[in-house]
């Protein structure tokens, strides 16, 4: 099992948004359950929990993922991430090295 673990600017709800809307089509998981603070998802690859929790003007994500770090699971959690938008203001989405189609 591994964790992870984000700052960012986006409210709780929009976290679970873009998890909704890019995770199934980075990965081929989808939420399975949810509560006001966490969502589960399922698939093939694996399974994830994400936690949120907003603190002032920022939010605290942690994914827990039950693959290995190697996994592809790990991978695409990580760079779903990195899409977040860490200050107020900024843009968020892929990284330098993505193409801004791969799970935007």
């Amino acid at each position: 099992m591994a964790g992870y673990q984000r700052k960012t600017a986006l409210a709780p709800s929009e976290v679970f948004e873009k998890a909704d809307a890019l995770l199934p089509d980075m990965v081929g998981i989808s939420r399975t359950k949810s509560s006001g603070h966490s969502a589960s998802f399922s698939g093939a690859e694996g399974s994830l929990t994400l936690t949120v929790h907003r603190h002032g003007p920022y939010t605290d994500v942690v994914a827990q993922t039950d693959q290995l770090r190697t996994s592809r699971l790990d991978y695409e959690v990580q760079k779903f991430l990195n899409r977040l938008p860490y200050e107020p203001g900024d843009a968020g989405g892929p990284g330098p090295g993505e193409s801004p189609g791969a799970g935007a």
